[in-house]
């Protein structure tokens, strides 16, 4: 019998994949990358599938990528050369939400806003919510420590991520973490599974915090700037003033461009720069008056208050819109790297000034509460990777961003994509630490390799 009519006969009959063509579906995320040919595609629906198929990928010696919705934008669920890619997506179940504790517990597969609105039943809310919401999946959340638009305020997943449920390369079981919201016992295991790409193991369930929602739909600013410079200058005065907003987005005028060239939102032709902000305090709309002001005040040529819950739903949809326009304009080199806040302005005009510099088109979008920028390098749709001058641009995007005090990614993850950079970052201490964990969980190196470190 082969290693894959083993594994066939090993898990239930449908849920192993070999038909190349199919195969090849589940082999890409949202990256440019030319993926490897897997040898099959396992649809797991249970954790007993996830241990057979991890036994039997180390008797073997057969590497494993899982994946979840294939949204990431690093390359992390990419198939390698000969693996057996670990679908994820059928694990939808919340199988508990707890009011009183307010938590809850869910398979990898369940989407990020599915997920948020079973909270909202109950008068709480799932907090990150990466742009991707709607179909990215808690696992892939994990994976990445994703973050998203309300992190200004509530962090990234690992702050919302008590405990999980593991399986082991060698396909034993381990649980981390705990249902409290305090808990010291031993390592942080959660914390390190949180953002490890799925190079140390597979997470099969997580036990996540919920927050309490708003009792009203938070009231939504948009304002408008001529400069990318002005802007930033009233996310500092937003941020100082203490508001606390719980999102505080921006975005470029090739962002807004491409976003209008799609929706026609009508883009007036002197603004550079946008601001989308929000806060779910309970004096909420008292804070956004004093955040319009704050924009105002720094030179904002318009501002707008929403008056309703439609109103300020079609403000936010502004900014999830951003990167499905961007792929519009062509394949995208998507990067995510954070600098502390008050390098915010540095960094912008630092981008600003690489594409001109290197004759490329960047996009950027921001988190700009916490310092964390998403340049988008677009190039042409008929090119199979970017451009020597794309690279390039690139890699002045991250010299700047270490510089600064940043870092090289915030949310995304390594994945293939930033591999070239990890040096300048990662210190060889830093890097032995790195292989010394993943020996210990990954001795035979079968899990997403060449991921991540």
């Amino acid at each position: 019998m082969t290693a894959i009519a083993e594994l066939v006969a090993l898990l239930a009959p449908g849920k192993v994949v070999t038909d190349p063509e199919v195969a090849d579906s589940y082999a890409r995320d949202r990256t440019f990358l030319e993926p490897g040919k897997p040898l099959a595609v396992v649809l797991a629906e249970t954790r007993d599938d996830v241990v057979a198929v991890l036994g039997w990928a180390t008797t073997h010696r057969v590497p494993v990528v899982p994946r979840g919705a294939g949204t990431g934008l690093a390359g992390g669920a990419t198939a390698t050369e000969g693996c057996v890619v670990l679908a994820l997506h059928k694990m939808t179940a919340i199988t508990e939400l707890s009011p009183a504790d307010e938590i809850a517990v869910v398979e990898p597969g369940v989407i990020t806003a599915d997920l948020d609105r079973a909270a909202r039943e109950h008068g709480l809310m799932y907090a990150p919510d990466p742009s991707s919401y709607e179909i990215s999946t808690i696992g892939g959340n994990l994976a990445t420590n994703a973050g998203g638009l309300r992190c200004v305020k509530y962090g990234v997943t690992r702050d919302s991520a008590l405990g999980l449920e593991v399986v082991l390369a060698d396909g034993r079981v381990l649980n981390t973490g705990r249902r409290t919201v305090k808990g010291v016992t031993g390592y942080d295991l959660t914390g390190l599974f949180v953002g490890s790409e799925g190079t140390l193991g597979v997470i099969t369930a997580a036990t996540v915090r919920l927050r309490r929602a708003p009792l009203i739909y938070p009231a939504t600013i948009a304002a408008e700037f001529g400069s990318p410079r002005d802007a930033a200058a009233a996310v500092a005065a937003i941020i100082a003033a203490g508001c606390q907003p719980s999102l505080l987005e921006m975005l470029d005028r090739n962002t807004l461009q491409a976003i209008d060239d799609w929706k026609n939102i009508g883009l007036e032709p002197s603004t550079r720069a946008m601001l989308i902000a929000q806060s779910d305090a309970a004096d909420g709309p008292a804070v956004s008056e004093r955040m319009s002001e704050l924009c105002t005040a720094n030179g904002a040529s318009f501002v707008a208050v929403s008056s309703s819950v439609q109103e300020a739903e079609e403000l936010i949809g502004i900014r999830r819109m951003a990167y499905p326009a961007k792929e519009r304009m062509g394949k995208c080199l998507v990067e995510d790297v954070c600098v502390p806040r008050s390098s915010l302005p540095y960094m912008i005009e630092k981008i600003e000034a690489i594409a001109v510099r290197h004759d490329v088109r960047i996009a950027t979008v921001a988190h700009a509460g916490d310092g964390n920028l998403h340049p988008v390098f677009t190039f042409d749709h008929g090119l199979a990777e970017p451009p020597p001058n794309v690279w390039a641009a690139a890699d002045e995007v991250f010299r700047e961003t270490l510089a600064a005090g940043g870092t090289l990614t915030g949310e995304h993850g390594v994945g293939l994509l930033k591999q070239r950079w990890l040096s300048l970052e990662a210190g060889p201490t830093a890097k032995e630490l790195h292989h010394g964990i993943k020996q210990v969980f990954d001795p035979l190196g079968i899990l997403n390799p060449g991921k991540a470190i």
